[in-house]
Protein backbone atom coordinates (compact mmCIF):
# COMPACT_ATOMS: atom_id res chain seq x y z
CA UNK A 1 0.00 0.00 0.00
CA UNK A 2 1.54 3.13 -1.19
CA UNK A 3 0.49 6.63 0.96
CA UNK A 4 -0.19 9.50 -1.09
CA UNK A 5 0.77 12.97 1.03
CA UNK A 6 0.91 16.66 1.18
CA UNK A 7 4.59 17.58 1.74
CA UNK A 8 3.85 19.79 4.76
CA UNK A 9 6.99 19.36 6.28
CA UNK A 10 10.89 18.82 6.38
CA UNK A 11 9.67 15.31 8.22
CA UNK A 12 7.24 14.84 5.30
CA UNK A 13 9.83 15.42 2.84
CA UNK A 14 12.36 13.50 4.14
CA UNK A 15 9.75 10.39 4.19
CA UNK A 16 9.02 11.12 0.95
CA UNK A 17 12.82 10.78 -0.32
CA UNK A 18 13.21 7.93 1.71
CA UNK A 19 10.28 6.06 0.01
CA UNK A 20 7.91 5.75 3.09
CA UNK A 21 5.53 8.35 1.42
CA UNK A 22 4.39 9.41 -2.16
CA UNK A 23 2.90 12.66 -3.22
CA UNK A 24 -0.44 13.97 -4.34
CA UNK A 25 -0.19 17.06 -6.04
CA UNK A 26 -2.77 19.59 -7.37
CA UNK A 27 -2.58 22.61 -9.13
CA UNK A 28 -3.89 24.83 -6.22
CA UNK A 29 -0.91 23.70 -3.98
CA UNK A 30 1.92 25.17 -5.62
CA UNK A 31 4.22 22.36 -3.76
CA UNK A 32 7.83 21.41 -5.47
CA UNK A 33 8.15 17.51 -6.20
CA UNK A 34 10.85 15.61 -4.04
CA UNK A 35 13.11 13.89 -6.78
CA UNK A 36 12.67 10.39 -6.88
CA UNK A 37 9.10 10.33 -5.02
CA UNK A 38 6.16 8.45 -6.16
CA UNK A 39 3.32 10.69 -7.12
CA UNK A 40 -0.07 11.30 -8.45
CA UNK A 41 -2.00 14.15 -10.04
CA UNK A 42 -5.45 14.88 -8.69
CA UNK A 43 -7.27 17.64 -10.32
CA UNK A 44 -8.90 19.47 -7.55
CA UNK A 45 -12.27 18.97 -8.43
CA UNK A 46 -13.37 18.11 -5.20
CA UNK A 47 -12.95 21.18 -3.40
CA UNK A 48 -12.66 24.80 -5.09
CA UNK A 49 -8.50 24.02 -6.23
CA UNK A 50 -9.84 23.05 -10.05
CA UNK A 51 -8.22 26.04 -12.24
CA UNK A 52 -10.47 25.08 -15.30
CA UNK A 53 -9.70 22.28 -18.28
CA UNK A 54 -7.23 24.33 -20.04
CA UNK A 55 -5.46 25.38 -17.36
CA UNK A 56 -5.44 21.85 -16.09
CA UNK A 57 -4.55 20.05 -19.09
CA UNK A 58 -1.25 22.85 -19.13
CA UNK A 59 -0.79 22.42 -15.70
CA UNK A 60 -0.23 18.60 -16.21
CA UNK A 61 1.81 19.00 -19.76
CA UNK A 62 4.23 21.09 -18.09
CA UNK A 63 4.45 18.74 -14.50
CA UNK A 64 8.06 18.46 -13.93
CA UNK A 65 7.19 15.05 -11.75
CA UNK A 66 9.53 11.93 -13.41
CA UNK A 67 6.08 10.09 -15.44
CA UNK A 68 8.20 6.56 -14.93
CA UNK A 69 7.06 7.41 -11.02
CA UNK A 70 3.38 8.77 -11.78
CA UNK A 71 0.99 6.72 -10.30
CA UNK A 72 -2.13 8.23 -12.11
CA UNK A 73 -3.44 11.76 -13.35
CA UNK A 74 -7.13 12.06 -12.50
CA UNK A 75 -9.80 13.20 -15.32
CA UNK A 76 -11.94 16.10 -14.33
CA UNK A 77 -14.84 15.01 -12.77
CA UNK A 78 -18.29 15.37 -10.98
CA UNK A 79 -18.80 14.66 -7.61
CA UNK A 80 -21.37 12.38 -6.84
CA UNK A 81 -22.40 12.01 -10.33
CA UNK A 82 -21.23 8.93 -11.87
CA UNK A 83 -22.87 9.66 -15.04
CA UNK A 84 -21.81 13.52 -15.33
CA UNK A 85 -18.48 12.04 -14.54
CA UNK A 86 -18.21 9.79 -17.46
CA UNK A 87 -19.42 12.16 -19.98
CA UNK A 88 -16.72 15.15 -18.65
CA UNK A 89 -14.24 12.66 -18.44
CA UNK A 90 -13.74 10.33 -21.46
CA UNK A 91 -12.38 12.84 -23.84
CA UNK A 92 -9.61 13.65 -20.78
CA UNK A 93 -8.38 10.07 -21.24
CA UNK A 94 -5.96 10.14 -23.80
CA UNK A 95 -5.11 13.30 -23.64
CA UNK A 96 -3.53 12.32 -19.78
CA UNK A 97 -1.91 9.62 -21.37
CA UNK A 98 -0.70 12.02 -24.10
CA UNK A 99 0.74 13.66 -21.70
CA UNK A 100 2.35 10.58 -20.32
CA UNK A 101 0.60 10.05 -17.01
CA UNK A 102 -1.68 7.10 -16.30
CA UNK A 103 -5.05 8.07 -16.63
CA UNK A 104 -7.69 7.94 -13.61
CA UNK A 105 -11.17 7.80 -13.76
CA UNK A 106 -12.72 8.98 -10.32
CA UNK A 107 -15.68 6.83 -9.18
CA UNK A 108 -18.66 7.80 -8.17
CA UNK A 109 -22.02 7.62 -6.47
CA UNK A 110 -23.76 5.44 -9.32
CA UNK A 111 -21.03 3.81 -10.56
CA UNK A 112 -21.66 -0.04 -10.48
CA UNK A 113 -19.97 -3.21 -12.09
CA UNK A 114 -23.30 -3.83 -14.53
CA UNK A 115 -23.42 -0.63 -15.56
CA UNK A 116 -19.62 0.67 -16.47
CA UNK A 117 -17.21 -1.73 -18.15
CA UNK A 118 -14.89 0.54 -20.22
CA UNK A 119 -11.78 -0.57 -18.14
CA UNK A 120 -9.31 -0.30 -21.44
CA UNK A 121 -9.82 3.40 -21.11
CA UNK A 122 -8.35 3.60 -17.59
CA UNK A 123 -5.27 2.49 -16.12
CA UNK A 124 -6.71 3.70 -12.49
CA UNK A 125 -9.82 3.94 -10.78
CA UNK A 126 -9.74 6.32 -8.07
CA UNK A 127 -12.40 5.74 -5.52
CA UNK A 128 -14.10 9.19 -4.80
CA UNK A 129 -17.83 9.61 -4.59
CA UNK A 130 -20.02 11.82 -1.79
CA UNK A 131 -21.89 10.56 1.38
CA UNK A 132 -25.21 8.73 0.48
CA UNK A 133 -28.63 7.30 2.06
CA UNK A 134 -29.02 4.19 1.11
CA UNK A 135 -32.27 3.54 1.64
CA UNK A 136 -33.79 6.38 -0.04
CA UNK A 137 -30.86 7.20 -2.72
CA UNK A 138 -29.82 10.63 -1.76
CA UNK A 139 -26.70 11.88 -2.29
CA UNK A 140 -25.20 14.71 -0.44
CA UNK A 141 -23.91 17.77 -2.72
CA UNK A 142 -20.30 18.16 -3.16
CA UNK A 143 -20.26 21.57 -1.19
CA UNK A 144 -21.52 20.05 1.93
CA UNK A 145 -19.10 18.64 4.31
CA UNK A 146 -21.07 18.94 7.24
CA UNK A 147 -24.39 16.72 7.14
CA UNK A 148 -24.26 13.48 8.62
CA UNK A 149 -28.03 12.69 8.59
CA UNK A 150 -30.24 12.04 5.61
CA UNK A 151 -32.67 15.38 5.24
CA UNK A 152 -35.09 13.16 3.43
CA UNK A 153 -35.57 9.75 6.03
CA UNK A 154 -33.43 10.98 8.70
CA UNK A 155 -30.92 7.96 8.35
CA UNK A 156 -27.51 7.83 8.82
CA UNK A 157 -25.32 9.14 5.73
CA UNK A 158 -22.89 6.50 4.68
CA UNK A 159 -19.59 6.59 2.37
CA UNK A 160 -20.21 5.32 -1.02
CA UNK A 161 -16.49 4.18 -1.29
CA UNK A 162 -17.44 1.93 1.47
CA UNK A 163 -20.46 0.43 0.03
CA UNK A 164 -20.75 -3.26 -2.08
CA UNK A 165 -20.87 -1.20 -5.30
CA UNK A 166 -17.20 0.17 -4.72
CA UNK A 167 -15.78 -3.12 -3.67
CA UNK A 168 -17.55 -5.11 -6.59
CA UNK A 169 -15.60 -2.65 -8.79
CA UNK A 170 -12.86 -2.74 -6.96
CA UNK A 171 -12.73 -6.58 -7.54
CA UNK A 172 -13.41 -6.01 -11.09
CA UNK A 173 -10.71 -3.43 -11.76
CA UNK A 174 -7.83 -5.93 -10.44
CA UNK A 175 -9.28 -8.48 -12.55
CA UNK A 176 -8.35 -6.53 -15.43
CA UNK A 177 -4.62 -5.60 -14.17
CA UNK A 178 -6.14 -1.60 -13.32
CA UNK A 179 -4.58 0.31 -10.34
CA UNK A 180 -6.84 0.79 -7.57
CA UNK A 181 -6.72 4.29 -5.36
CA UNK A 182 -9.03 5.32 -2.22
CA UNK A 183 -9.19 8.76 -1.78
CA UNK A 184 -9.62 10.46 1.83
CA UNK A 185 -8.36 7.57 3.91
CA UNK A 186 -7.18 9.69 7.32
CA UNK A 187 -7.75 7.15 10.24
CA UNK A 188 -6.07 3.30 10.36
CA UNK A 189 -9.28 1.36 10.03
CA UNK A 190 -9.79 3.30 6.71
CA UNK A 191 -6.56 2.43 5.19
CA UNK A 192 -6.52 -1.31 6.43
CA UNK A 193 -10.25 -1.70 4.85
CA UNK A 194 -8.57 0.01 1.60
CA UNK A 195 -5.86 -2.65 1.59
CA UNK A 196 -8.78 -5.56 2.57
CA UNK A 197 -11.13 -4.95 -0.44
CA UNK A 198 -8.05 -4.38 -2.89
CA UNK A 199 -6.82 -1.21 -3.21
CA UNK A 200 -3.22 -0.48 -4.07
CA UNK A 201 -2.66 3.32 -3.21
CA UNK A 202 -4.63 5.92 -0.78
CA UNK A 203 -4.07 9.56 0.13
CA UNK A 204 -5.11 11.92 2.79
CA UNK A 205 -5.14 14.80 4.66
CA UNK A 206 -4.15 13.55 7.85
CA UNK A 207 -0.49 14.66 8.10
CA UNK A 208 -1.76 18.65 7.58
CA UNK A 209 -3.47 18.45 11.26
CA UNK A 210 0.05 18.15 13.00
CA UNK A 211 2.66 16.69 10.45
CA UNK A 212 4.94 15.91 12.85
CA UNK A 213 2.87 14.85 15.53
CA UNK A 214 1.43 12.25 13.25
CA UNK A 215 3.44 11.17 10.56
CA UNK A 216 4.89 8.45 13.14
CA UNK A 217 1.63 7.34 13.55
CA UNK A 218 0.89 7.17 10.06
CA UNK A 219 4.19 5.11 9.35
CA UNK A 220 3.29 2.91 12.67
CA UNK A 221 -0.07 2.46 10.10
CA UNK A 222 1.39 1.85 7.10
CA UNK A 223 4.33 -0.35 8.64
CA UNK A 224 1.38 -2.79 10.28
CA UNK A 225 -0.13 -3.19 7.03
CA UNK A 226 3.04 -4.55 5.22
CA UNK A 227 3.52 -6.65 8.06
CA UNK A 228 -0.19 -7.89 8.14
CA UNK A 229 0.71 -8.84 4.60
CA UNK A 230 3.68 -10.53 4.97
CA UNK A 231 2.11 -12.83 7.40
CA UNK A 232 -0.99 -13.39 5.01
CA UNK A 233 1.22 -13.97 2.22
Amino acid sequence: MIYLANPCSPSVRQAMRGGLLGMIDTPAQGNTLEPGTTWCADNGCFGAGYPGDLRWLEWLQNHPGDRELCLFATAPDVVGDHAATWERSRPWLPLIREAGCPAALVAQNGMTVHNWSHWAEIDCLFLGGSMECLPCGYVRPSDDRETRCCPVCGRTLTEWKLGAAARALVAEANAHGVWVHMGRVNSSKRLQYAMAIGCDSADGTYLTFGADKNLPTLLGWLADLREQHALFA
